[in-house]
C-alpha cells in the first residue's frame, strides 16, 4: 500500500468518525459537556498571634466545620471548589492586630482573581483598614466580631463624622456582620448595670475604635437610663501600670466601673491595679474581654468581673446551635465567646455562593445582602439595609472560679443616643 493510499484511508476514517458523532448528537444524545470545576476562594483575616490566638483559632476551626457541613466534606458547591485560606492579621511585635498586616492581607485578597469573600475582621480598627480597600472590587466582607457602629451606620454620641460613608469609596456596601453592634451593646450593658442598683459609673476606654465606641455607647445610654457616667478616662494599653488611674477611680467612689476595650490593651492589668487599690465596685466589660486570655492576665482580680456578649444562653439556642456546640467541643475542645459566630459567618458565605451560582463578586455580594430569615446556629435572623444582624439579645457572663459562666440575658430597651 503506497503512502497516498494510506493517507486517503486515514482521512476517510476521520470523516466517518465525525459523521457518527454528529448522527449520535442528532439522535438525541443530550449528555452535556462537563463544565470544568473552578476555584472560589474565601480568605479570613483574624489575629492568630498574641493573646487573641486562642479565640481566633476557634473561629477558624468553626469556619472549617461549617465548610465541611455545608459541602458534605467534599469542599465543593456545584462546580465550585471552595478554597478556604486563613490569614493572620496580628504580629508578634504588637501582640495583637496590626494595621500594616491587615492592609497586606486585604491586598492579598484584592489581587487574587479567585477571591470571592473575605471573612473578618475580628477587631473593628482592622475593619477600618480593609473595608475601603476591598469595597471598589465588590469583595464581600463578613465579620464575626466587629461591633463598632460606625462601620455600618451613624450613631449619635458614638460614631465619628463621615462614618460610615468614608469606608465605602465605591458608594456601595460590601460589609456585613453577624454580631450585634455597640450602639445596642452599650444600652444592654447599662440595663445590666442598673440591675446592680448602681447610680454612678466610672467609664474607661482603651483608645481603640472598638473600645472607645462601646464606652461612648455606654455613656450615651446612661442619660436615658438615669445613670451618671460623667467620670471618664482613657488608656493606651502601653502604660507601665494603672495605679494612678486606680487612685482617681477610688476618689470618685463609683457604684460600678465600665471598661470599653480588649484584653490585648492590658485589661487584665487594669482590673488588677483597681482591685489592688481596694476598689470593690463591680467591673463590667464588653465582649472584647470575654476570653480566657483576660482571666489569665487578670489573675485573681478577674474573679467576679462581668462581660457582655451578643447572643443568648446555650440552652436557648436553636437545635442547630446546640448541635454545633456539641460537635465542636467533641472535635476541638472548649469554645470561646465568638466561636459560634465563626460558624455562622462561613455558613452565610457559602449560602451566598450557592445562591449566586456564578463566580461573580457582584452576584455573590448581592446574595449576601439579600440574606433574610437565615436559619442558622444563632437562630433565625436577617441582614438589615446597613448590613447588620437583626438579632439584639445580649448575654452577660461572669468570671467564677477562673472561668466565664453565664450570669443572665438582657435585651436593651433602646439604642445608644436614642
Amino acid at each position: 500500500m503506497n503512502t497516498v493510499t494510506k493517507k486517503f484511508r486515514l482521512l476517510a476514517l476521520l470523516v466517518v468518525s465525525f459523521t457518527v458523532m454528529a448522527l449520535l448528537a442528532a439522535c438525541g444524545d443530550n449528555t452535556a459537556t462537563p463544565v470544568p470545576a473552578t476555584t472560589a476562594r474565601i480568605y479570613s483575616s483574624l489575629p492568630l498571634t498574641g493573646s487573641s490566638k486562642a479565640q481566633a483559632e476557634t473561629l477558624v476551626n468553626a469556619a472549617k466545620l461549617a465548610l465541611d457541613d455545608f459541602t458534605g466534606g467534599t469542599g465543593k458547591i456545584g462546580n465550585f471548589t471552595i478554597d478556604y485560606v486563613s490569614l493572620d492579621d496580628a504580629t508578634a511585635a504588637k501582640g495583637q492586630w496590626d494595621a500594616d498586616q491587615e492592609k497586606a492581607n486585604a491586598n492579598k485578597a484584592l489581587n487574587d482573581p479567585d477571591t470571592m469573600i473575605y471573612l473578618g475582621t475580628f477587631n473593628s480598627g482592622a475593619a477600618k483598614v480593609s473595608i475601603p480597600l476591598l469595597n471598589p472590587a465588590n469583595i464581600t466582607m463578613i465579620s464575626p466580631a466587629n461591633t463598632y457602629p460606625g462601620l455600618t451606620r451613624a450613631a449619635k454620641g458614638v460614631t465619628e463624622q463621615g462614618e460610615p460613608d468614608v469606608y465605602y469609596p465605591a458608594k456601595t456596601r460590601n460589609y456585613f456582620r453577624v454580631i450585634t453592634a455597640d450602639d445596642v451593646q452599650g444600652p444592654a450593658d447599662v440595663e445590666f448595670i442598673k440591675s446592680l442598683n448602681a447610680k454612678t459609673v466610672f467609664v474607661i476606654d482603651d483608645s481603640q475604635a472598638y473600645g472607645k465606641g462601646v464606652a461612648d455607647a455606654v455613656a450615651a445610654a446612661c442619660t436615658s437610663a438615669g445613670l451618671d457616667c460623667s467620670n471618664r478616662a482613657s488608656i493606651t494599653g502601653k502604660e507601665t501600670d494603672y495605679k494612678s488611674l486606680a487612685a482617681t477611680v477610688k476618689s470618685k467612689n463609683p457604684d460600678a466601673i465600665f471598661f470599653g476595650g480588649i484584653t490585648q490593651q492590658q485589661a487584665g492589668k487594669l482590673v488588677a491595679d483597681i482591685r489592688a487599690a481596694g476598689i470593690k465596685a463591680p467591673f463590667i466589660g464588653p465582649d472584647g474581654i470575654n476570653e480566657e486570655a483576660f482571666i489569665k492576665d487578670g489573675g485573681a482580680a478577674a474573679e467576679g468581673v462581668y462581660s457582655s456578649i451578643g447572643g443568648t444562653t446555650e440552652d436557648k439556642l436553636p437545635a442547630k446551635g446546640q448541635d454545633f456546640l456539641k460537635r465542636y467541643k467533641a472535635k476541638y475542645g472548649n469554645v470561646e465567646a465568638y466561636t459560634i459566630y465563626g460558624y455562622e459567618m462561613m455558613s452565610v458565605a457559602l449560602s451566598a455562593i450557592k445562591t449566586a451560582g456564578v463566580k461573580d463578586r457582584k452576584a455573590i455580594l448581592a446574595a449576601v445582602a439579600a440574606t433574610k430569615d437565615f436559619d442558622g446556629v444563632l437562630g433565625k435572623w436577617s441582614f438589615d439595609k446597613n448590613g447588620d444582624t437583626t438579632l439584639t439579645d445580649f448575654r452577660i457572663d461572669q468570671v467564677k472560679d477562673g472561668k466565664w459562666v453565664t450570669f443572665t440575658v438582657v435585651k436593651p430597651k433602646f439604642t445608644a443616643g436614642s
